[in-house]
């Protein structure tokens, strides 16, 4: 099967495609987020390029859409294993009966659990048209690929594209891949509304999902051999050295707290200086010392950021009495970010003291650095060695939903080249030359642990 290959031209016109749902025409960025009419609609489009190729789709309690295609057997399905193990020493596909969700069936119901890969459909507020969506079409065009050569295989192969991932109105990121892998329960719907103040549960409803049932959506590790994902690096480190194809050897662990600074609300011209308790000016404070923390410590992938801040009551002629702000720190390591948090947090509580403040300080995301499945790294190093493609192993700042599926199975993770480092922006850009040739690697890497994997 090494003669395969990924129609660059199809997948470019399903990015086309996808970008249309949510296109502003201000900026040409995308207004895709989670379970807006514009996801809705994109969901949709999805699933209907998935049914046409006759596949078995379904949406589960979170609203993750899952598409099927049945595989055929283990070493018991007639000597089918032996057959596809000849095929890829050969180079030549082996074929078994009709495609997969035609009316015709293969040879055997695979008892071999799902290699499944894919990633995720929305958008942060004005984004780009690659950052997730290029997994899930990349996972489209490979089972695309394989239903035109009539390719079958052992395992059942399922793309998946996971409901909300971004970070969103509703609070809950990564909603989707969480559900799965169990670490989110119909607890944690309950009573939780956007900024309009729409319910969560009723959004799910509206996408197909079920919060009433929702712990139902938990897939059982035994179901699963491995799990992909393709995402664009969103970064620079590829694009500097020139290099198509990464290779995630680990997803960075994400530490976020929201923390509240208190103070006196007063006259903005009356009050002198020495009489202030400005939590602005304490929170300000505090914002740079971490800054300080994060750029002085000796790890160049340990980083942090202060993304959102509120100032209380926000008045021109009003000293601020409270200021709340989010704050994050990754790193490749829990060491690394515990040193920063550890170093920040007594800087923090002297600012605090000297300035006769209050500060509190509330978790609200503690997810340890996820490795990946060394077997999974060499398949995707060994297969773009034989396409001749150079690769690089190397971390992942973001994100993603491979972190959660690899606490169920093992996981790997492909990056493509971001041009600029951009991403989470209109600019966001990826060379289709790059994105074919991530494809190829995914697509061969497929076939290489559905031959390998015994379970």
């Amino acid at each position: 099967m090494r003669f395969l290959r990924i129609n660059a031209e199809r997948l470019q016109n399903n990015i086309r495609e996808l970008a249309s749902f949510g296109l502003n025409e201000a900026t040409y960025g995308l207004d895709r987020t989670t379970f807006t009419p514009a996801e809705l609609a994109a969901r949709q489009w999805l699933k209907g390029k998935l049914l046409d190729l006759q596949l078995t789709v379904r949406v589960d309690e979170a609203a993750n859409i899952w598409a099927t295609r049945r595989g055929f057997g283990d070493a018991d399905a007639s000597g089918a294993l032996d057959a596809t193990e000849n095929s890829y020493a050969s180079g030549i596909s082996a074929t078994s009966g009709d495609s997969a969700g035609s009316s015709g069936s293969r040879a055997a119901r695979s008892s071999l659990p799902v290699i499944a890969f894919g990633s995720h459909i929305d958008t942060v507020p004005n984004g780009g048209k690659y950052d997730g969506a290029l997994g899930v079409l990349l996972a489209l065009e490979v089972m695309t690929v394989l239903e035109e050569s009539k390719i079958s295989t052992r395992h059942p192969l399922e793309l998946v594209s996971f409901s909300a991932e971004e970070p969103n109105p509703f609070g809950l990121s990564t909603f989707g891949s969480r559900a799965v892998s169990g670490k989110l329960s119909r607890s944690d719907l309950t009573g939780v509304r956007n900024d309009q103040g729409e319910l969560l549960t009723e959004a799910l409803l509206l996408a197909g999902g079920d919060p009433v049932h929702f712990e139902q959506c938990r897939r059982d590790p035994e179901e699963l051999a491995a799990f992909l994902e393709v995402h664009i690096e969103q970064g620079k480190r590829l694009l500097d050295r020139d290099i198509p194809v990464g290779i995630v050897t680990a997803i960075t662990g994400i530490y976020r707290e929201e923390v509240t600074v208190t103070g006196e609300a007063n006259h903005a011209g009356t009050t002198l200086m020495a009489d202030r308790k400005d939590a602005l000016m304490g929170a300000s404070e505090m914002m740079l010392a971490f800054e300080a923390v994060c750029r002085n410590h000796p790890a160049n992938e340990a980083v942090g950021t202060i993304g959102r801040i509120r100032n209380e009551p926000n008045a021109a002629n009003i000293i601020p009495e409270k200021v709340i702000f989010h704050l994050e720190a990754r790193g490749e390591t829990v060491q690394q970010i515990q040193e920063m948090i550890g170093t920040w947090g007594k800087q923090a509580r002297d600012i605090a003291g000297s300035r006769g403040l209050g500060l509190e300080r509330r978790l609200l995301l503690d997810q340890a650095p996820q490795p990946m499945n060394d077997l999974i790294m060499d398949v995707c190093a060994v297969e773009a060695e034989a396409l001749e493609y150079p690769v690089l192993r190397l971390g992942s700042m973001a994100g993603h939903d491979a972190t959660h599926m690899a606490s169920l199975t093992r996981a790997g993770m492909l990056f493509v080249p971001s041009l600029g480092g951009k991403s989470h922006c209109p600019e966001e850009e990826s060379r289709i030359e790059d994105i074919e040739k991530a494809g190829n690697v995914l697509l061969q890497s497929i076939l290489a642990l559905d031959g390998q994997l015994s379970r």
